[in-house]
């Protein structure tokens, strides 16, 4: 019975964690990043294997990258040997910002 009930809340945990992001996160993501690194952050897209982006979902990735290393790329762009992504400070709000760095730490959960 503990299995049974560790396994769904196995299950769960993941879904809780992205029931805290609200419905306009969502919509920036949808609208301006999800074409690259996918819905779910992995970016098994075409863009996101043609331009090397790594998978948000990776434990590594989250490992290796702290919120303020997240909120930059968000806010200024980043770019790789592949392509380059544009910057959103003049498009988003601070609060939008960190509110996209928070689903994509939800990514790693």
């Amino acid at each position: 019975m503990k299995k049974m009930i560790l396994a769904i809340l196995s299950l769960a945990l993941p879904l809780a964690a992205r029931a805290q992001v609200d419905k306009k996160t969502e919509r920036n993501w949808k609208a301006k990043c999800a074409s690259c690194h996918g819905a779910d952050g992995k970016a098994e897209t075409d863009q996101g294997k043609k331009l090397g982006i790594p998978n948000y979902a990776d434990a590594g990735f989250q490992k290796s990258k702290t919120d303020d290393q997240l909120k930059s790329a968000i806010s200024n762009g980043a770019k790789n040997d592949k392509g380059e992504m544009e910057g959103y400070k003049d498009k988003l709000s601070g609060e939008e910002i960190d509110n996209l760095v928070k689903l994509v730490r939800s990514f790693g959960k």
